[in-house]
């Protein structure tokens, strides 16, 4: 089983629309995965139709078992209409009472424990997290393997691309000295990019001289994309031979190739 955390400490740069195409079509390749909502505000787990529930909050806090908080979502709610799923997506469903978990827990490998009980069951963790750092995404990072960062090449976010990369160092460095396991970078993935605009053309510039083969080819602004979350769908599901849905999969193939190289 391997861990991937998608992380920004800005928010709207699309890291829940991100984990949420990145769970689907993972799954729809044929992996199995479970797609966490850690973030408060819940949007993954409307994303894919579900309503809110504590389930996050549950299964940390609460020591519910996993059979009680996993949500299997049905293969024709996310996979292509041409395409029929090859393994599964479930979700760990959240709500506002997932801010209240680090008041409530103080082990900080919590979350890696649970996530040891999978380890027949699933293939790949998707973690979709909120903007605001705290300790539960020292948890969070403690459980990782590998972390994507989407970003807007828009300088706030930019800004908050850097702070949370300092973040990562530190929770690396724990990691590796409790785990003898590494916290890898899988990528940057400039997120609604518009390449017609200076600052975004620059930024880019910018994004490749810092971080090299790291930076992911840019998820272009369309408005396939704002149609899909509206339906509550993924854009290879509502519209499976749009532009949106091939930058889609793009992403989606991308990841499961630097997945092979994540020990």
């Amino acid at each position: 089983m391997k861990v991937i955390t998608l992380s920004n400490e800005k928010g709207g740069v699309g890291k829940t629309t991100l984990s949420i195409h990145l769970a689907a079509g993972l799954a729809v390749k044929g992996h199995r995965v479970l797609l966490i909502d850690a973030d408060a505000q819940a949007n993954a787990t409307a994303g894919l139709g579900l309503n809110e529930e504590p389930a996050f909050y549950d299964l940390l806090v609460r020591d519910a078992e996993w059979r009680e908080v996993l949500r299997v979502i049905q293969p024709e709610a996310y996979e292509p209409p041409d395409l029929k799923s090859k393994g599964l997506l479930a979700v760990l469903p959240g709500n506002h009472e997932t801010q209240t978990i680090t008041q409530r827990i103080d082990d900080a490998f919590s979350l890696h424990d649970r996530l040891q009980e999978l380890n027949r069951h699933i293939d790949i963790v998707v973690v979709d997290t909120s903007p605001t750092p705290s300790m539960l995404h020292a948890a969070i990072y403690l459980a990782t393997d590998a972390l994507i960062y989407p970003t807007l090449c828009e300088t706030w976010s930019l800004q908050g691309l850097v702070k949370t990369m300092k973040r990562r160092t530190q929770a690396a460095t724990k990691r590796r000295q409790v785990t003898g396991r590494d916290l890898v970078t899988l990528g940057v993935v400039p997120m609604m990019y518009r390449s017609k605009t200076v600052e975004h053309s620059e930024n880019m510039i910018d994004l490749r001289e810092q971080f090299g083969s790291k930076v992911w080819r840019p998820l272009p602004l369309r408005i396939t994309w704002s149609e899909a979350a509206t339906l509550r769908r993924p854009v290879f599901n509502v519209a499976p031979h749009s532009a949106a849905a091939q930058d889609a999969w793009s992403i989606v193939e991308h990841a499961a190739a630097e997945l092979t190289n994540v020990r």
